[in-house]
């Protein structure tokens, strides 16, 4: 049986397409949306069963971390509390509320340099659906434009999960018992880590479901490799080493030996690289590196609970600043997520460059006998 994108793209459907958009209703030019500091905006409302198929935004805001600050949210069937909560940058594939092309199956930033964010991942709903966006902002959001494409359905089939996306972030610490940050056995042998205990994680999940991909944003201070940490899947509980055990950080986005170049498949790759066209002199892998990998074709299916993660570093013993979007479809209901972090929190740590290097060098040249 075929499953690739195009499978059924033949098939008659009993259903309905239907748009909603920020185009002018008096018929002009007018094509956007204002939203004022601290308002949340309803972007689409609907009731009945139906499939989101197709999101399109662009943005005009004079904050200059827009992409961190306007929250993402989507609800469905009722259920009060979000089973979607993201900055729309990070949502999208935009981390750090940075702009970069990105070119992926279900999301793309395209040109002018990543203005505009794409979403082709679908989305059902039995009873209602309804998609808010806030502006977490000093700024007011100017200019808002955006495309909800949808389908109302009479009978939709029984079974579908609904969509699900959970930001975190995180600053990590080694936790390898050294206090050292021991990558490549720079200070000593490797430890060992027969557990996701002190893991950075991307969801913990409660229901039945399946997970189906993670955008993941690395900003590393050290220009030593930023990628020995395995990824863990813990299904129903169970304990570890797991239903789903990888072997090092390349190797889960389907990479090999340390790689530091744009490399971008519909499944998986690297979006953003800092050494390779990011206008810096190279120093190993400082800096700030996109990675993503989507299950569509093996996707981790749980019945009772899911905790997904991933080591930072080998035994996790790197401090590095990270930040993911987890994806995921499960029956309702579904676990409440943890507060989202603040504003201030969603700041990210400055990209390490070269000037900083020359400014370390310049201190250990200089230090008193």
């Amino acid at each position: 049986m075929s499953h690739g994108p195009l499978s059924g793209i033949a098939k008659i459907v009993d259903a309905r397409s239907k748009r909603i958009s920020s185009y002018d209703r008096g018929g002009g030019n007018a094509d956007s949306v204002r939203i004022e500091p601290g308002e949340t905006f309803t972007m689409a409302e609907m009731n009945g069963a139906g499939i989101v198929k197709h999101i399109w935004v662009t943005i005009a805001h004079n904050d200059p971390l827009s992409r961190r600050n306007l929250i993402l949210r989507m609800y469905w069937d009722d259920q009060t509390h979000p089973s979607v909560e993201a900055p729309i940058g990070d949502f999208f594939g935009q981390g750090w509320g940075m702009y970069y092309n990105f070119i992926s199956l279900p999301f793309s930033a395209t040109p002018d340099g990543g203005k505009a964010l794409v979403c082709y991942l679908p989305m059902p709903y039995y009873k209602n659906a309804r998609i808010t966006l806030t502006n977490d902002s000093d700024h007011p959001l100017t200019n808002f434009y955006y495309y909800v494409d949808y389908e109302e359905h009479a009978n939709l089939e029984p079974g579908l999960g609904l969509f699900h996306a959970q930001y975190r972030q995180e600053r990590t610490k080694p936790e390898d018992g050294t206090g050292k940050e021991n990558e490549w056995e720079v200070f000593g042998p490797f430890q060992k880590n027969p557990s996701d205990e002190n893991n950075y994680v991307f969801c913990e999940v409660e229901g039945t479901g399946h997970f189906v991909g993670v955008n993941y944003y690395v900003n590393s201070p050290s220009p030593i490799w930023y990628g020995e940490g395995d990824d863990m899947f813990l299904v129903d509980g169970e304990a570890w080493p797991g239903s789903a055990h990888g072997t090092g950080t390349e190797d889960y986005f389907n990479q090999s030996w340390c790689p530091d170049e744009v490399f971008c498949h519909p499944y998986f790759g690297t979006a953003r690289a800092p050494g390779r066209g990011n206008n810096d002199s190279r120093f190993g892998w400082l800096g700030r590196t996109h990675l993503y990998r989507f299950h569509f074709e093996d996707p981790i299916r749980f019945t009772k609970s899911l905790r997904a993660s991933i080591e930072h570093g080998h035994a996790n013993c790197l401090s590095l600043d990270l930040s993911s979007v987890a994806y995921w479809y499960q029956t309702l209901p579904s676990k409440p997520f943890e507060p989202l972090a603040s504003r201030e929190e969603r700041v990210p740590m400055p990209e390490v460059r070269a000037v900083d290097v020359h400014r370390w060098r310049d201190l250990w040249l200089n230090k008193p006998e």
